[in-house]
């Protein structure tokens, strides 16, 4: 059981490294480089980023960071201390929110954000980006610091 612990919590750790990096990537370059765009540059752009971010390796990784920490905190291990459990655990609940907070926030308005295509452009694309934008990316945000933290805390848990 103690390889299958270790396995899982490694899973963990590199489930939330992933997952936080590319996060805070988007949180520190491309948003910001997306946001000299013009109005329909930024939503032209946005709408193609939505379309090919959910694919396979994405949502292994996006599962994983739930499922893997969620595993090694049931998977019991002698030696193991209540400090390790503790910030698995409190990883987990990160990771969670997080992933509350994506499915809550982020993924509605990149619905709509879909939606509002029409053929032939009709939309207009300084209105779209102002419903968008400035909600987006204080939900970003905020999915972002959980991660981070969930990653430092789970990170912190394997190292103990």
């Amino acid at each position: 059981m103690a390889r299958m612990a270790t396995l899982l919590l490694a899973l963990a750790v590199g489930c939330t490294g992933l997952y936080a990096g590319f996060l805070l990537i988007f949180q520190t370059g491309i948003m910001p480089a997306l946001a000299r765009l013009s109005d329909a540059e930024f939503v032209t752009a946005m709408r193609r980023i939505n379309e090919c971010v959910p694919r396979a390796v994405f949502l292994l990784v996006f599962l994983g960071v739930v499922a893997f920490p969620a595993a090694a905190f049931l998977v019991p291990v002698d030696g193991r201390t209540d400090t390790q459990k503790w910030l698995v655990l409190a990883g987990l609940v990160c990771a969670a929110l997080n992933h509350l907070v994506t499915v809550a926030g982020n993924v509605p308005l990149n619905v709509a954000l879909a939606a509002s295509e029409r053929p032939g452009g009709a939309e207009d694309p300084a209105a779209v980006r102002a419903a968008f934008e400035k909600r987006w990316n204080g939900f970003h945000r905020v999915r972002t610091a959980l991660i981070v933290i969930a990653f430092g805390l789970i990170t912190a848990a394997a190292v103990l």
